[in-house]
């Protein structure tokens, strides 16, 4: 992807996003409908969609971990900050509300705040930032799903 960003911090993790979604080029494919209709069972011993998790923790996987729940289906962050962009860091919170792989059953928000005078102040996200992240980590579930199903 060639956009411009405001930010290194924005770079490195539209990066990611990035890499992840071209990884998966072909499986994001169809119509909302279709993506929000499929429904996979995940095993019992999960709150959640096993694939969702595994894929969020991955897609994540450069932030630290702040609060961890599979039986809940939450997954918080603690503060990043790139090397590139120290006065900039960034959070995320992801909720996964079902048990079925579906577009639907994944909600992340993303915050992001800015340091001046010492002092970490809130700033406001781009809204296709978390877009971006949602379609990562959906991207990757169904990776994982389909690597499964080819392995059985």
């Amino acid at each position: 992807m060639s956009h411009k960003f405001s930010s290194p911090a924005r770079l490195a993790l539209t990066a990611i996003v990035s890499a992840a979604l071209l990884t998966g080029c072909g499986i994001l494919g169809g119509s909302k409908k279709a993506a929000t209709t499929k429904t996979v069972k995940t095993a019992p011993s999960m709150g959640v969609n096993s694939y969702l998790w595994r894929a969020s923790l991955e897609t994540l996987n450069f932030m630290p971990l702040d609060q961890v729940d599979p039986f809940g289906g939450v997954i918080v962050t603690d503060w990043y900050a790139s090397p590139e962009a120290p006065n900039e860091r960034f959070k995320a919170n992801v909720y996964i509300l079902d048990t079925n792989l579906r577009a639907d059953a994944l909600k992340t928000a993303i915050f992001k705040q800015t340091l001046s005078g010492g002092t970490w102040i809130d700033a406001s996200v781009d809204a296709d930032t978390g877009r971006q992240i949602e379609n990562a980590i959906l991207t990757r579930a169904r990776e994982l799903y389909i690597a499964t199903v080819d392995a059985g």
